[in-house]
Order: C-alpha cells, then sequence, then structure tokens
C-alpha cells in the first residue's frame, strides 16, 4: 500500500552514510524523494547536529516524516527526540517499525547503520511508511507524551 506523502528527509552520521546512501537510492528506485541533508563522505560528524536538521525539518512541517541512520541509531533516536513533535523510534525488524509507526505514530525513524543490512532497512522503512496510527487509546498516549515536552514534573500528565 503506498503512502500519500512520498518526500522523506533523511541523514546520517559518519557511521551511518553507507546505509543512508543506499536507502536513499533504493527508495528512489521504489517511488520516494529523499532529500539528504548529510553528510556526503564518511569524515568523522556530531551526530546531534544531523539529528537536528532531520527533526527540526519534520517539526516545522517541511516534511512529515525523517530517517536517521548512525552506528546503532540511538545517539540519534536520543538527540532527535529531544526536538518539541518528534517521535524518533530505534528500531531492528519490520515489526517494530510496523509498531513505530501504528502505536507510537513514529515521525522520525533512527536505524543502526553498522547492523541493518539493506534490504531489511528498506522493508522497515516501507512497513513503517504504510503503518496508519491505530485509535483513541494511542492518541491518549501520544497527547501525554506531548505533555512531556512542556513540563518539569509527571504529575501534571496524571489522569484525574
Amino acid at each position: 500500500m503506498p503512502v500519500a506523502d512520498t518526500s522523506i528527509v533523511i541523514a546520517s552520521d559518519h557511521g551511518g552514510v553507507a546505509l543512508k546512501d543506499d536507502l536513499c537510492a533504493r527508495l528512489t528506485d521504489l517511488g520516494f524523494h529523499c532529500t539528504d541533508v548529510g553528510p556526503h563522505n564518511t569524515e568523522s560528524v556530531d551526530y546531534p547536529d544531523y539529528a537536528a536538521k532531520v527533526a527540526c525539518a519534520v517539526a516545522n512541517g517541511d516534511f512529515s516524516r525523517g530517517i536517521l541512520v548512525c552506528g546503532s541509531g540511538i545517539g540519534m533516536s536520543i538527540a532527535a527526540n529531544k526536538i518539541a513533535g518528534i517521535r524518533a523510534a530505534v528500531v531492528q525488524d519490520v515489526e517494530h517499525a510496523r509498531l513505530a509507526g501504528e502505536h507510537n505514530n513514529a515521525n522520525v525513524l533512527c536505524l543502526g547503520g553498522r547492523f541493518t543490512a539493506l534490504n531489511l532497512a528498506v522493508d522497515m522503512v516501507k512497513s513503517w511508511l504504510e503503518a496508519q496510527c491505530e485509535g483513541p487509546r494511542h492518541h491518549r498516549r501520544l497527547n501525554k507524551i506531548a505533555m512531556l515536552e512542556h513540563v518539569d514534573s509527571p504529575d501534571s500528565i496524571e489522569e484525574e
């Protein structure tokens, strides 16, 4: 099932350049448009810089979805999730990618370039893009996650 929005913003750090580049090429072949915001070589870079580029582009509404690749996917996820409105998920298989979309409405997918084969990455991205966020129970929880961006105490999000 194709998704309506086929534009994706993508970035990596030096540990994820190879997977990012190959993934962009494969997704382009499948009809997606990848906007690659770097890096474009394997010289050492700081992953928070690239996580911010993608997360801000999604949070600002320039893109509805983003993909980040670093060595493990974890650093990118931590950095991206610091941006208000971002729900970045690290995934290792197709089922987790689908659930990230269906249950968490993840708008950024994070992959581990050192641990993810290209074919698996393509399948995970397709599963995530095709997933539709399910029902009210998830929306209620997502609203609570969004509230966490503006509070310094968990008491302010508890139900009365």
